[in-house]
C-alpha cells in the first residue's frame, strides 16, 4: 500500500502532534518529513506532500485544499511564540521586519498593525535569521517559533499576536492545520487523528524532554498552545480567513 506522505514543522509547538506520527504503527502508513511553513504550503501545491501542517493564511489559495483531522496549533491569548519585538512602544515602531518562515503570522502581524493598533509602519519582508539583530532603535520584529521563546527576555517590548487577536475579537487564533489536496480515507483519517492524540497524553514527561532554557515547556504546552481544533477555535480560523481573503500574500 502506497505511504501517505505527510509534512511538519520541527519546531517545539509541533511536536505533541508530530510524537504519534513517528512512533511504528504510524510509519508503516506515512512517510513523514519537516520543513518550515512556508515552504510545506508550496509542497502541498506542488503535490510533493499530501497532508501538511500548514499556515492557515495559505488554505484559501490552494486549490482543492480541505482540513484534515481535529488537530491543530491555535491559542486562546498569550501564546508566546508568535510575537511582535521592539525596543520602543508599538506606537513608536516606524518599521517591522516580517519572518520569512510562516505566512499566517505575516497576515496576522499586517492585520494586528492595521485593525487593533492603528499604526502604519514600513513592512519589511526577510529571508534569513539574521534580521533578528536588525530589530534595534524604532524597528520591530516578528519572530515565531522557538526563537521567540528564547528572545522574549532580549527586548523590553514584547507584543504576543494571539493576545492582540483575542483582544481583538474575543476569539482563539489558529496558526496552523492539517491540509491536504486529495481525498483521504475515513480510516486513515481516524487513525491520523489517534496519533495526534498520543503526545498530548505525555505532555508532563514529553516537556521534559523538550526543554529550552528559560522556559516553562509544560505551562506552554499544556497552557498557551491548543492542539484541538474545537467550534471555537474553527470560528476564529473562519474570522480570520474572512478579514484577510481580499489580501494577497506575499
Amino acid at each position: 500500500m502506497e505511504k501517505i506522505r505527510v509534512g511538519a514543522v520541527s519546531y517545539r509547538n509541533a511536536k505533541p502532534l508530530v510524537y504519534g506520527l513517528e512512533l511504528p504503527e504510524m510509519t508503516n502508513i506515512i512517510d513523514l518529513s519537516f520543513d518550515y511553513p512556508a515552504r510545506l504550503v508550496e509542497q502541498l501545491k506542488l503535490g510533493t506532500i499530501d497532508v501538511g501542517l500548514i499556515p492557515v493564511a495559505a488554505i484559501n489559495r490552494i486549490p482543492g485544499a480541505r482540513i484534515v483531522g481535529q488537530h491543530g496549533i491555535a491559542a486562546d491569548g498569550a501564546v508566546g511564540s508568535v510575537a511582535l519585538f521592539s525596543h520602543c512602544r508599538i506606537e513608536e515602531v516606524e518599521e517591522v521586519l516580517l519572518d520569512y518562515q510562516s505566512r499566517t503570522s505575516v497576515e496576522l502581524t499586517k492585520l494586528l498593525l492595521r485593525e487593533y493598533w492603528k499604526i502604519d509602519p514600513r513592512i519589511t519582508l526577510t529571508e534569513g535569521d539574521e534580521y533578528i539583530r536588525q530589530i534595534e532603535g524604532n524597528r520591530g520584529g516578528l519572530i515565531i517559533g522557538d526563537r521567540a521563546l528564547l528572545n522574549v527576555g532580549q527586548f523590553p517590548y514584547v507584543y504576543d499576536l494571539s493576545e492582540a487577536w483575542k483582544a481583538l475579537t474575543n476569539l482563539p487564533f489558529v496558526f496552523a492545520a492539517w491540509v491536504s489536496v486529495k481525498e483521504l480515507s475515513a480510516t486513515f483519517i481516524d487513525e491520523f487523528d489517534a496519533a495526534n492524540e498520543r503526545g498530548l497524553f505525555e505532555l508532563v514527561r514529553l516537556s521534559n524532554q523538550w526543554a529550552l532554557p528559560g522556559v516553562d515547556m509544560l505551562n506552554y504546552y499544556t497552557q498557551r498552545i491548543h492542539y484541538r481544533l474545537d467550534d471555537q477555535k474553527k470560528s476564529g480560523m473562519d474570522r480570520f480567513l474572512s478579514m484577510i481573503k481580499s489580501v494577497p500574500l506575499p
